[in-house]
């Protein structure tokens, strides 16, 4: 591995898992940039890191990159233990049950499976005193909201959630990260149809950036009709998406 100045990261960390009295993370690994990252800097704490691939109804592509992936990491570092949980078959019983109740939906499907992971990390993470570390990154935490609530949005410290995709492609080349995950489609693996982010978004990360970017500095008119188009989507996503990226609303008794 190529030195790299980005051990700050893992630094803090280290200082949050020692200050919690927690003695381990526990990540879910998919295949895609932001948890092959995200996994790396968490193993270079020297902490035991549990990297856990979870397939749900999973492409061969994505599997095959995550396993890619917990090998290199397990071969690069002492510290690391790979574990595979195949839940594929405890996810088509819920389906099943939820449709014979009359509840079909694939958006609420494809939450579902990231919602079942989810669980697995911490069911994981509680057995073995461990924080859950995220895998977002800043657009999509802190832009459009493009994660499920309770799902991958429920994790206990995320160390890439103030970066852009931009920041953390640098990062992973920085590491050594695989060619094939740096080359891989961003997804959230969560589609039989093996959609990618940008399908779903209908904008690519950088532009999304650049949308970002473009809002929080004020800016007052596009100039092109992508960028026009780029904002419509970044704005839409970002009103839908809202309700995940705030407090819970809570009802206040007067006194």
């Amino acid at each position: 591995m190529k030195d790299n100045k980005y051990t700050e990261i893992s630094d803090w960390l280290k200082d949050y898992l020692e200050t919690s009295g927690m003695q381990c993370f526990v990540i879910g690994v998919s295949g895609g940039i932001d948890s092959a990252v995200a996994s790396t800097l968490a193993a270079m704490t020297g902490v035991k890191t549990l990297v856990v691939n979870i397939p749900i109804q999973s492409t061969d592509k994505n599997t095959s990159l995550s396993s890619e992936h917990c090998e290199w990491l397990c071969s690069e570092f002492d510290n690391v233990e790979s574990l595979h949980i195949e839940a594929t078959s405890a996810y088509t019983s819920f389906e099943q049950c939820m449709n014979l109740h009359g509840f079909k939906n694939d958006l609420s499907k494809a939450n579902s499976k990231s919602r079942m992971r989810m669980m697995v990390l911490y069911y994981i993470a509680s057995a073995s005193r461990g924080l859950v570390v995220g895998t977002g990154n800043k657009v999509e935490d802190f832009g459009v909201g493009f994660y499920t609530k309770y799902g991958d949005g429920g994790v206990d410290i995320s160390p890439l959630a103030d970066l852009t995709k931009t920041q953390v492609r640098k990062i992973a080349r920085s590491l050594d990260i695989s060619q094939n995950i740096l080359n891989a489609p961003p997804t959230d693996g969560l589609w039989e149809d093996s959609r990618s982010d940008e399908d779903q978004i209908g904008a690519s990360y950088e532009e999304l950036e650049w949308a970002m970017d473009y809002i929080d500095n004020s800016r007052v008119t596009a100039t092109t009709d992508r960028e026009k188009e780029v904002l419509k989507i970044f704005k839409s996503f970002r009103n839908q998406n809202k309700h995940k990226m705030v407090e819970i609303p809570v009802y206040k008794m007067e006194k």
